[in-house]
Order: structure tokens, then sequence, then C-alpha cells
């Protein structure tokens, strides 16, 4: 199982990108990608490869449930080991 991010695709030399996640701007490989994409599309991204391009409705999605799912009761999280 993997857990793919969406990030925002600033700028495209060649087969790589880089690309925004929340913030934090990566390279990522493009080359693995059936479509071509460009500055300002969105993809998802495992392990520094883009394995989708998708929608910015999509990207929004995800990135609000993953706010959601990180957010949520964070302060008084017991963890126990």
């Amino acid at each position: 199982m993997c857990l793919a991010i969406p990030g925002k695709i600033l700028e495209v030399e060649g087969n790589k990108a880089v690309a925004d996640f929340k913030g934090l701007e990566k390279e990522v490989r493009i080359d693995p990608l059936s479509e071509d994409v460009g500055e300002g599309d969105y993809i998802l991204s495992h392990a520094g490869f883009a394995i989708a391009s998708i929608s910015p409705e999509e990207a929004k999605e995800t990135l609000d449930k993953f706010d959601e799912i990180l957010g949520e009761g964070r302060e008084d999280r017991e963890v126990s080991v």
C-alpha cells in the first residue's frame, strides 16, 4: 500500500518537475505519466515519482482530507510504545 501526495507543478525540465507539496518544493520524475503535464497542473506523487495527473478539485479534496486526518485531536493524542 502506498500513500500518494498531491502536488502542484511549478516548473518542468525534461523528465523532471519541481512540485509544491503544501509549501514544500520537491523534485519529482514525471516520465512515468502517460499524459503531458506542465506548470500549474496537479499530480499525485509517491517516492519521488508522479504516478497520476489529477484535477485541481481532486487535489483540494485530498489535501483537505489529509488536514482533517492529521489535524484531528493531535494535541491530546496519547501514543504508547
